[in-house]
């Protein structure tokens, strides 16, 4: 995927873009709009919108340090792109806000299961005490995934914005 300098400059601001809407909302823990934004910038850049995804995940390194925290960033962003890389792109407009918001609230439930075999291997846990942290991190995982639903409201209207915004560019 060879990128020409729009294109550079454009991922780059929507990974920065979503870096500062995370910082925005960084009082309100597990509520953030990022989900929203990887599945809209796939819908419309499909497999390009891997590079402001990554810009977003070095951004968050670069701020908040790159520690083992961060490590699990570089797979459990992906896997909500490659989900959205499965909803087919002749998805029925009526259904398509549903389908969205569902994709991105099982990514939020989601989340701590699929960040818990890093914090096992990092900390030596079994799988009991894996399980055991997964566990433990549900009243999270329920709140980042009814914050995903409702914020995916906005998932249809970004792309819209994304969609008429590439049209003017050409």
């Amino acid at each position: 995927m060879k990128l020409n300098i729009k294109e550079i400059a454009i991922f780059a601001m929507l990974g920065a873009m979503m870096f500062g809407s995370k910082l925005a909302m960084e009082a309100l823990p597990n509520i953030h709009l990022i989900g929203v934004f990887i599945i809209a910038f796939t819908v419309v850049y499909r497999q390009k919108a891997i590079y402001p995804i990554s810009v977003y995940i070095f951004l968050l390194g670069l701020y908040a340090g790159f520690d083992i925290w961060w490590l699990p960033n570089l797979y459990i962003w992906f896997v909500l792109w490659g989900m959205t890389m499965l909803i087919p792109k002749s998805l029925p407009v009526k259904i398509q806000p549903v389908v969205y918001m569902c994709v991105c609230a099982i990514h939020g439930f989601a989340y701590g299961t699929l960040y818990a075999p890093a914090q096992a291997l990092f900390f030596g846990l079994s799988w009991e005490g894996m399980i055991a942290w997964i566990i433990a991190g549900l009243s999270f995982d329920l709140t980042h995934g009814i914050s995903n639903f409702c914020l995916g409201l906005l998932i249809v209207p970004v792309i819209t914005v994304l969609k008429k915004a590439e049209k003017l560019a050409r």
